[in-house]
């Protein structure tokens, strides 16, 4: 199994939801350990507790710094503006990501914000890693919701 795909597999199994929060779960890896892992804990008064803004704060956590170089972060769906702005900041070196999102990504379908030279820092971005698991987690997290009208 390729490294990505091992630690894309950790970062769905963040990603298994109460069927409250949309699933989607990261991780960050330094040296080829997870330092961190979060899932979405968006609630009424958390709206910004994205799975990857959660996840890159826990891995400044862990190595006691705000800057992440070294670091690459693996998450289930493509950034939203939001998080995409959260790799950039945090100076990580990769975003690796599982499905597309065409309606607000931010790593290669709407806009590539990690990878713009206007900024200081830039990342690379990666998707389509074990895309089809990732999309269909997504996909019947909202089959349910419609469902439940």
């Amino acid at each position: 199994m390729l490294k990505a795909e091992r630690y894309m597999r950790e970062a769905l199994q963040e990603a298994q939801s109460d069927g409250q929060e949309v699933p989607v779960g990261a991780v960050v890896v330094y040296k080829d350990q997870i330092i961190a892992r979060a899932h979405n804990e968006r609630k009424e008064d958390a709206p910004f507790a994205h799975a990857e803004i959660l996840a890159l704060q826990r891995a400044a956590q862990a190595l006691g710094t705000r800057r992440l170089k070294g670091c690459t972060l693996y998450v289930t769906l493509e950034p939203c503006p939001l998080c995409a702005g959260g790799v950039i900041l945090s100076g990580i070196d990769a975003c690796v990501f599982g499905a597309y999102d065409p309606k607000q990504g931010c790593c290669g379908s709407v806009y590539t914000l990690p990878e713009d030279p206007a900024f200081s820092h830039r990342a690379q971005c990666t998707g389509g890693v074990l895309e089809k698991d990732c999309a269909s987690l997504l996909h019947h997290f909202f089959s349910e919701k419609r469902k439940q009208g």
